[in-house]
């Protein structure tokens, strides 16, 4: 007779701590991208206001889009493995979709429609890293 023991195997639990760090690095990244798109507008409508100019300044907004979609990839396909949920990808897709059309169409123009844009895709993405930590959180509780 054999007993299942209560603690998953030590590389395991390694490979989901490192999944819990990566999804938890997935939700600041992408809730601190939506903050910054929502308050950029903002700041650099002040800044000429403190004698501050703006030339030069390089746009980062493609090489997040680029790792947000790395990142979320491979934690969601990581996470489903264990979850075997699509919820979390029902998120993050859409979301992928809002900020490459945000950074990679004629939306780049940092308007209003670009912020919309890029703050609901950034707290789509946020929310996509949550539900999948929650969601792989439940299945190795379960």
């Amino acid at each position: 007779m054999s007993r299942k023991s209560p603690h998953p195997p030590k590389d395991m639990a390694a490979h989901d701590s490192a999944l819990q760090r990566a999804d938890r690095v997935g939700f600041a990244a992408s809730f601190l991208c939506a903050v910054h798109c929502a308050l950029l507008p903002v700041a650099l409508a002040l800044l000429p206001a403190f004698g501050l100019n703006v030339g030069g300044w390089v746009d980062i907004d493609q090489a997040f889009v680029v790792f947000a979609t790395l990142l979320g990839a491979t934690t969601l396909t990581l996470g489903w493995r264990r979850h075997r949920a699509y919820r979390a990808w029902a998120l993050l897709l859409p979301g992928l979709a809002l900020v490459w059309a945000g950074s990679f169409t004629h939306l780049h123009d940092h308007s209003i429609t670009h912020v919309v844009v890029m703050v609901t895709g950034g707290l789509m993405l946020a929310g996509a890293h949550l539900l999948n930590l929650r969601l792989t959180h439940a299945a190795r509780a379960g």
